[in-house]
Protein backbone atom coordinates (compact mmCIF):
# COMPACT_ATOMS: atom_id res chain seq x y z
CA UNK A 1 0.00 0.00 0.00
CA UNK A 2 1.19 3.59 -1.07
CA UNK A 3 2.42 5.11 2.53
CA UNK A 4 5.79 6.20 0.65
CA UNK A 5 7.64 9.50 1.25
CA UNK A 6 9.81 10.96 3.64
CA UNK A 7 6.91 12.82 5.61
CA UNK A 8 3.89 10.76 5.03
CA UNK A 9 5.97 7.81 6.87
CA UNK A 10 7.06 10.01 9.32
CA UNK A 11 3.28 10.85 9.68
CA UNK A 12 2.47 7.89 10.62
CA UNK A 13 2.44 6.98 14.82
CA UNK A 14 5.28 4.37 14.32
CA UNK A 15 7.10 5.88 11.89
CA UNK A 16 7.48 8.86 14.45
CA UNK A 17 8.47 7.20 17.11
CA UNK A 18 11.03 5.05 14.75
CA UNK A 19 11.94 8.26 13.45
CA UNK A 20 13.70 9.13 17.07
CA UNK A 21 16.18 6.61 16.72
CA UNK A 22 16.95 7.22 13.08
CA UNK A 23 20.35 8.03 12.21
CA UNK A 24 20.25 12.04 10.86
CA UNK A 25 21.05 11.31 7.50
CA UNK A 26 18.49 8.15 6.91
CA UNK A 27 16.09 11.36 6.95
CA UNK A 28 17.62 12.67 3.91
CA UNK A 29 17.95 9.11 2.06
CA UNK A 30 16.14 9.37 -1.62
CA UNK A 31 14.46 6.51 -3.37
CA UNK A 32 16.39 4.48 -5.48
CA UNK A 33 13.90 1.91 -6.66
CA UNK A 34 10.24 2.63 -7.65
CA UNK A 35 8.15 3.69 -4.93
CA UNK A 36 4.06 2.81 -5.05
CA UNK A 37 1.72 5.48 -4.10
CA UNK A 38 -1.62 3.93 -5.26
CA UNK A 39 -3.31 3.14 -2.06
CA UNK A 40 -5.61 0.25 -2.65
CA UNK A 41 -8.17 -0.25 0.49
CA UNK A 42 -8.29 -4.36 1.45
CA UNK A 43 -4.37 -3.91 0.50
CA UNK A 44 -3.60 -7.25 1.63
CA UNK A 45 -5.89 -8.33 -0.77
CA UNK A 46 -4.46 -8.42 -4.69
CA UNK A 47 -5.30 -9.72 -8.06
CA UNK A 48 -5.97 -13.34 -8.57
CA UNK A 49 -2.63 -15.14 -9.19
CA UNK A 50 -3.27 -17.20 -12.58
CA UNK A 51 -2.10 -20.39 -11.26
CA UNK A 52 -3.96 -21.00 -7.76
CA UNK A 53 -7.05 -22.08 -9.63
CA UNK A 54 -6.43 -25.35 -8.12
CA UNK A 55 -4.62 -24.69 -5.16
CA UNK A 56 -7.22 -22.38 -3.61
CA UNK A 57 -4.63 -20.15 -2.21
CA UNK A 58 -5.93 -16.64 -2.91
CA UNK A 59 -9.74 -17.67 -1.70
CA UNK A 60 -8.35 -18.85 1.40
CA UNK A 61 -6.39 -15.56 1.84
CA UNK A 62 -9.37 -13.92 1.22
CA UNK A 63 -11.80 -15.70 3.32
CA UNK A 64 -9.60 -16.10 6.52
CA UNK A 65 -6.73 -13.48 6.25
CA UNK A 66 -3.21 -13.90 5.02
CA UNK A 67 -1.50 -14.76 8.01
CA UNK A 68 -4.48 -16.55 9.46
CA UNK A 69 -3.94 -18.75 6.14
CA UNK A 70 -0.35 -19.86 6.74
CA UNK A 71 -0.76 -22.88 8.79
CA UNK A 72 -2.19 -25.94 6.94
CA UNK A 73 -2.76 -29.43 7.81
CA UNK A 74 -3.53 -28.88 11.84
CA UNK A 75 -7.29 -29.18 11.48
CA UNK A 76 -8.84 -32.52 10.36
CA UNK A 77 -11.74 -32.46 7.46
CA UNK A 78 -14.43 -32.28 10.24
CA UNK A 79 -12.67 -30.03 12.43
CA UNK A 80 -12.16 -27.71 9.62
CA UNK A 81 -15.86 -27.95 8.72
CA UNK A 82 -17.22 -27.48 12.29
CA UNK A 83 -15.40 -23.81 12.51
CA UNK A 84 -16.18 -22.94 8.64
CA UNK A 85 -19.86 -23.21 10.14
CA UNK A 86 -19.67 -21.02 12.88
CA UNK A 87 -17.64 -18.72 10.48
CA UNK A 88 -20.55 -18.92 8.19
CA UNK A 89 -23.41 -18.30 11.22
CA UNK A 90 -21.23 -14.51 11.56
CA UNK A 91 -21.21 -14.12 7.73
CA UNK A 92 -24.97 -14.37 8.11
CA UNK A 93 -25.96 -11.26 9.23
CA UNK A 94 -29.57 -10.83 8.93
CA UNK A 95 -29.98 -14.61 10.10
CA UNK A 96 -32.13 -16.02 7.30
CA UNK A 97 -30.20 -18.76 6.76
CA UNK A 98 -28.34 -17.26 3.35
CA UNK A 99 -25.26 -15.81 2.91
CA UNK A 100 -25.57 -12.89 0.10
CA UNK A 101 -22.66 -11.85 -1.91
CA UNK A 102 -23.25 -8.71 -0.20
CA UNK A 103 -22.57 -10.15 3.15
CA UNK A 104 -19.62 -12.22 1.75
CA UNK A 105 -18.05 -9.03 0.61
CA UNK A 106 -18.35 -7.11 3.73
CA UNK A 107 -16.84 -10.24 4.95
CA UNK A 108 -14.11 -10.11 2.74
CA UNK A 109 -13.44 -6.76 3.81
CA UNK A 110 -13.63 -6.74 7.43
CA UNK A 111 -10.95 -9.74 7.06
CA UNK A 112 -8.27 -7.83 5.12
CA UNK A 113 -8.87 -4.90 7.39
CA UNK A 114 -8.21 -7.09 10.41
CA UNK A 115 -4.49 -6.33 10.07
CA UNK A 116 -5.28 -2.35 11.04
CA UNK A 117 -6.87 -3.36 13.70
CA UNK A 118 -3.86 -5.33 14.90
CA UNK A 119 -1.80 -2.39 14.52
CA UNK A 120 -4.17 0.13 16.68
CA UNK A 121 -4.64 -2.85 19.60
CA UNK A 122 -0.31 -2.93 19.95
CA UNK A 123 -0.07 0.69 20.10
CA UNK A 124 -2.88 1.86 21.55
CA UNK A 125 -1.64 1.64 25.32
CA UNK A 126 1.39 3.74 24.36
CA UNK A 127 -0.85 6.58 23.78
CA UNK A 128 -3.68 5.70 25.97
CA UNK A 129 -1.53 6.98 29.09
CA UNK A 130 -4.43 7.80 31.64
CA UNK A 131 -5.98 4.37 30.92
CA UNK A 132 -9.33 5.82 29.64
CA UNK A 133 -9.80 3.58 26.85
CA UNK A 134 -9.84 6.87 24.92
CA UNK A 135 -6.77 8.95 23.39
CA UNK A 136 -6.81 12.81 23.35
CA UNK A 137 -4.76 14.98 21.11
CA UNK A 138 -2.43 16.07 23.77
CA UNK A 139 -1.99 12.20 24.84
CA UNK A 140 -0.70 11.91 20.98
CA UNK A 141 1.74 14.93 20.89
CA UNK A 142 3.08 14.33 24.21
CA UNK A 143 3.68 10.56 23.22
CA UNK A 144 4.88 11.33 19.63
CA UNK A 145 6.93 14.57 19.92
CA UNK A 146 7.47 14.96 23.96
CA UNK A 147 10.91 14.23 23.75
CA UNK A 148 11.57 16.61 20.55
CA UNK A 149 9.46 19.44 22.44
CA UNK A 150 11.25 19.01 25.58
CA UNK A 151 14.97 18.96 24.43
CA UNK A 152 14.71 21.38 20.78
CA UNK A 153 18.83 21.74 21.24
CA UNK A 154 19.30 17.93 21.14
CA UNK A 155 17.73 18.32 17.56
CA UNK A 156 20.85 20.34 15.80
CA UNK A 157 20.84 19.29 12.04
CA UNK A 158 18.52 21.59 10.03
CA UNK A 159 16.32 18.74 8.68
CA UNK A 160 15.53 16.54 11.28
CA UNK A 161 14.27 19.79 12.84
CA UNK A 162 12.49 21.43 10.33
CA UNK A 163 11.23 17.95 9.67
CA UNK A 164 9.26 17.69 13.20
CA UNK A 165 8.49 21.10 13.41
CA UNK A 166 6.26 20.44 10.17
CA UNK A 167 5.16 16.97 11.10
CA UNK A 168 3.36 18.72 14.33
CA UNK A 169 0.63 20.56 12.78
CA UNK A 170 0.08 18.23 10.28
CA UNK A 171 -0.60 15.34 12.25
CA UNK A 172 -2.94 17.50 13.97
CA UNK A 173 -4.95 18.38 11.13
CA UNK A 174 -5.14 14.58 10.45
CA UNK A 175 -6.01 14.39 14.00
CA UNK A 176 -8.93 16.79 13.44
CA UNK A 177 -9.96 15.12 10.49
CA UNK A 178 -10.49 11.73 11.88
CA UNK A 179 -11.90 13.39 15.45
CA UNK A 180 -15.51 13.37 14.05
CA UNK A 181 -17.28 15.15 17.26
CA UNK A 182 -14.74 17.58 17.58
CA UNK A 183 -13.98 16.93 20.88
CA UNK A 184 -10.18 16.40 19.97
CA UNK A 185 -10.28 13.29 21.79
CA UNK A 186 -10.14 10.08 19.85
CA UNK A 187 -12.15 6.67 20.16
CA UNK A 188 -10.46 3.51 18.62
CA UNK A 189 -12.22 3.81 15.48
CA UNK A 190 -11.58 7.74 15.40
CA UNK A 191 -7.66 6.73 16.39
CA UNK A 192 -7.58 3.97 13.52
CA UNK A 193 -8.24 6.53 10.65
CA UNK A 194 -5.93 8.53 12.13
CA UNK A 195 -3.43 6.13 11.61
CA UNK A 196 -5.14 4.44 8.74
CA UNK A 197 -6.64 7.51 6.75
CA UNK A 198 -6.48 5.46 3.80
CA UNK A 199 -9.31 2.81 4.64
CA UNK A 200 -11.40 5.60 5.70
CA UNK A 201 -13.52 7.79 3.51
CA UNK A 202 -14.00 10.73 5.10
CA UNK A 203 -10.24 10.65 5.68
CA UNK A 204 -9.29 10.31 2.07
CA UNK A 205 -9.07 14.44 1.38
CA UNK A 206 -6.39 14.31 3.67
CA UNK A 207 -4.45 11.46 2.05
CA UNK A 208 -4.66 13.38 -0.98
CA UNK A 209 -3.62 16.62 0.47
CA UNK A 210 -0.53 14.91 2.31
CA UNK A 211 0.52 13.16 -0.96
CA UNK A 212 0.79 16.74 -2.85
CA UNK A 213 2.69 18.21 -0.15
CA UNK A 214 5.21 15.22 -0.12
CA UNK A 215 5.58 15.67 -3.89
CA UNK A 216 4.80 19.37 -4.72
CA UNK A 217 7.92 20.46 -4.62
CA UNK A 218 7.86 24.00 -5.79
CA UNK A 219 4.89 24.43 -3.55
CA UNK A 220 2.56 25.57 -6.65
CA UNK A 221 -0.37 23.62 -5.61
CA UNK A 222 -0.01 20.74 -8.37
CA UNK A 223 1.89 18.37 -9.38
CA UNK A 224 4.14 18.59 -12.52
CA UNK A 225 5.67 15.52 -14.53
CA UNK A 226 8.94 16.25 -13.02
CA UNK A 227 8.08 16.30 -9.44
CA UNK A 228 5.79 12.97 -10.33
CA UNK A 229 8.83 10.99 -11.60
CA UNK A 230 11.24 12.54 -8.91
CA UNK A 231 8.87 10.80 -6.08
CA UNK A 232 9.58 7.45 -7.25
CA UNK A 233 13.21 6.96 -8.58
CA UNK A 234 16.78 9.57 -7.91
CA UNK A 235 18.27 9.87 -11.19
CA UNK A 236 21.73 9.71 -11.14
CA UNK A 237 24.08 12.01 -13.05
CA UNK A 238 24.43 11.50 -16.63
CA UNK A 239 23.24 7.76 -15.80
CA UNK A 240 20.02 6.61 -18.12
CA UNK A 241 16.12 6.38 -17.21
CA UNK A 242 15.25 2.22 -16.68
CA UNK A 243 12.05 1.58 -18.68
CA UNK A 244 10.13 1.93 -16.04
CA UNK A 245 10.57 5.44 -15.78
CA UNK A 246 10.14 6.10 -19.49
CA UNK A 247 6.65 4.03 -19.08
CA UNK A 248 5.48 6.11 -16.38
CA UNK A 249 6.10 9.39 -18.20
CA UNK A 250 3.57 8.25 -20.64
CA UNK A 251 2.04 7.17 -17.76
CA UNK A 252 1.12 10.47 -16.33
CA UNK A 253 0.40 12.03 -19.97
CA UNK A 254 -1.68 9.78 -21.65
CA UNK A 255 -3.51 8.49 -17.67
CA UNK A 256 -2.90 10.73 -14.77
CA UNK A 257 -3.31 14.19 -16.59
CA UNK A 258 -6.79 14.21 -17.26
CA UNK A 259 -7.11 17.54 -18.69
CA UNK A 260 -3.59 17.50 -20.61
CA UNK A 261 -2.84 20.95 -18.86
CA UNK A 262 0.60 18.92 -18.08
CA UNK A 263 -0.17 18.73 -14.59
CA UNK A 264 -1.92 17.13 -11.38
CA UNK A 265 -4.11 18.68 -9.41
CA UNK A 266 -6.10 17.22 -6.19
CA UNK A 267 -9.19 15.59 -8.32
CA UNK A 268 -6.82 13.91 -10.90
CA UNK A 269 -3.80 12.79 -7.59
CA UNK A 270 -7.47 11.31 -6.01
CA UNK A 271 -8.02 9.60 -9.20
CA UNK A 272 -4.19 8.15 -9.42
CA UNK A 273 -3.96 7.21 -5.75
CA UNK A 274 -7.19 6.43 -4.62
CA UNK A 275 -8.28 4.39 -7.77
CA UNK A 276 -12.32 2.91 -7.94
CA UNK A 277 -11.66 0.82 -10.86
CA UNK A 278 -12.14 -2.71 -9.18
CA UNK A 279 -13.65 -3.85 -6.42
CA UNK A 280 -11.22 -7.44 -5.15
CA UNK A 281 -13.71 -8.10 -2.75
CA UNK A 282 -16.54 -7.49 -4.67
CA UNK A 283 -14.84 -9.75 -7.31
CA UNK A 284 -13.84 -12.54 -4.83
CA UNK A 285 -16.97 -12.91 -3.05
CA UNK A 286 -19.30 -13.56 -6.64
CA UNK A 287 -16.20 -16.71 -7.52
CA UNK A 288 -17.13 -17.93 -4.07
CA UNK A 289 -20.81 -17.57 -4.08
CA UNK A 290 -20.46 -18.58 -8.39
CA UNK A 291 -18.37 -22.17 -7.25
CA UNK A 292 -20.10 -22.97 -4.45
CA UNK A 293 -24.33 -21.76 -5.62
CA UNK A 294 -25.55 -25.65 -6.85
CA UNK A 295 -29.50 -24.32 -7.18
CA UNK A 296 -28.26 -20.80 -8.90
CA UNK A 297 -30.42 -18.86 -6.88
CA UNK A 298 -26.92 -16.49 -6.19
CA UNK A 299 -26.73 -16.93 -2.46
CA UNK A 300 -25.09 -19.86 -0.30
CA UNK A 301 -26.62 -22.15 2.32
CA UNK A 302 -24.69 -23.42 4.54
CA UNK A 303 -24.57 -26.65 3.42
CA UNK A 304 -23.68 -25.34 0.25
CA UNK A 305 -20.57 -23.88 1.59
CA UNK A 306 -19.74 -26.82 3.79
CA UNK A 307 -20.07 -28.74 0.86
CA UNK A 308 -17.06 -26.78 -0.88
CA UNK A 309 -15.56 -26.16 2.48
CA UNK A 310 -11.79 -26.80 0.81
CA UNK A 311 -12.54 -23.75 -1.49
CA UNK A 312 -13.35 -21.16 1.55
CA UNK A 313 -10.38 -22.86 4.40
CA UNK A 314 -9.13 -26.37 3.20
CA UNK A 315 -7.57 -28.41 5.66
CA UNK A 316 -5.51 -25.47 6.83
CA UNK A 317 -5.74 -24.39 10.96
CA UNK A 318 -5.78 -20.65 11.87
CA UNK A 319 -5.37 -19.11 14.79
CA UNK A 320 -8.89 -17.10 13.53
CA UNK A 321 -10.81 -20.77 14.36
CA UNK A 322 -9.61 -19.93 17.91
CA UNK A 323 -10.82 -16.72 18.18
CA UNK A 324 -14.14 -17.66 17.05
CA UNK A 325 -14.75 -17.95 20.90
CA UNK A 326 -13.74 -14.64 21.45
CA UNK A 327 -15.54 -11.23 21.04
CA UNK A 328 -14.07 -9.26 18.63
CA UNK A 329 -15.35 -5.98 17.71
CA UNK A 330 -13.26 -5.33 14.56
CA UNK A 331 -14.74 -8.00 12.67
Amino acid sequence: MARGGRDRLLGLALGLLLALALAPGALRAKPTVRKERVVRPDSELGERPAEDNQSFQYDHEAFLGKEDSKTFDQLTSEESKERLGKIVDRIDNDGDGFVTTEELKTWIKRVQRRYIYDNVAKVWKDYDRDKDDKISWEEYKQATYGYYLGNPEEFQDPLDHNTFKKMLPRDERRFKAADLDGDQIATREEFTAFLHPEEFEHMKEIVVLETLEDIDKNGDGFLDQDEYIADMFSHEENGPEPDWVVSEREQFNEFRDLNKDGKLDKDEIRHWILPQDYDHAQAEARHLVYESDKNKDEKLTKEEILDNWNMFVGSQATNYGEDLTKNHDEL
